[in-house]
């Protein structure tokens, strides 16, 4: 009787154990592959990320899902439910858990080298940067020199105000057409100096400009410097830094899918 009651405690012990408890902080998880085992601590500043991540791995939602799209020199992605069973050459990365995660996109926390982040729909589809339910993405990149960051900011900004000059133009077009079909040249003139102080303003405001840290980081470690305020990063590689390089360097399809699957796990370590 001893014996089972014992037994039956050691049993509630283990069950209470192995709870799955989100919330908690300083997490870090372990992806394992044929290639080694990469570990890596979640942040707490995107919590709904760290959870996500946290309740599909305690599911054992990736298991024996594969890096399915990997780029030497940009990053390793995995994630996709779809690729559990998929045929070789056959073309992923639309698979997910049926849902999103809102944007978690943090000051401080850019795209060097090692990070997690998560994938997601392009802005014409998704504007508000919501990110896959369940794919993601190691960042692996380049390291800059300070002269190619400088210049990589001069073009980001410039991209980036084309980008608000369209937005803004769009929503004044309708506007501009009436005054053109009327030839109020005085309106029309009015109208446009109006959107060129709007655009500047916009622009001003959400400017680039890459950190000390930033610098720091991407002139040593390396990384992904473009992506940075697009996508969440909710994580970064503790230990395994090289294995990211062994699988980025593997062999792909038109696709960037490896020509011999990488199948992962990924558990909770704390």
């Amino acid at each position: 009787m001893k014996n089972l009651i014992c037994i039956a405690i050691v049993f509630l012990f283990v069950s209470c154990q192995e709870k799955l408890e989100l919330g908690k902080t300083n997490r870090i998880v372990e992806i394992e592959s044929q290639y080694g085992t990469i570990k890596i601590r979640l942040y707490d500043e995107t919590p709904v990320h760290r959870d996500n991540f946290v309740k599909l791995a305690y599911g054992k939602y990736f298991d024996g899902t594969l890096f399915h799209r990997v780029i030497n020199g940009f990053m390793i992605q995995g994630g996709d439910p779809d690729s559990k069973a998929a045929k070789l050459g056959q073309r992923l990365g639309e698979g997910g858990p049926g849902y999103q995660i809102p944007a978690e996109i943090r000051e401080g926390l850019f795209h060097k080298r090692g990070v997690l982040a998560a994938a997601r729909e392009g802005d014409a589809i998704n504007p508000e940067k919501k990110s896959a339910g369940s794919q993601f993405y190691i960042a692996q990149g380049k390291v800059y020199t300070p002269e190619e960051l400088d210049s990589l900011q001069m073009k980001l900004n410039e991209k980036l105000k084309t980008s608000i000059f369209q937005k803004v133009q769009t929503e004044k077009a309708e506007l501009l057409a009436k005054y053109q079909m009327e030839g109020d040249l005085d309106k029309l003139s009015e109208a446009i100096d109006h959107i060129t102080f709007e655009v500047d303003s916009l622009f001003t405001d959400e400017k680039i400009v890459f950190t000390k840290d930033q610098i720091a980081a991407y002139t040593s470690l390396g990384g992904i410097p473009h992506l940075d305020g697009n996508y969440t990063v909710f994580g970064e590689v503790i230990e395994g830094q090289e294995l990211i390089d062994s699988i980025a360097k593997v062999e792909t399809d038109e696709f960037d899918r490896p020509l011999m699957d990488i199948s992962m796990k990924i558990k909770i370590v704390k």
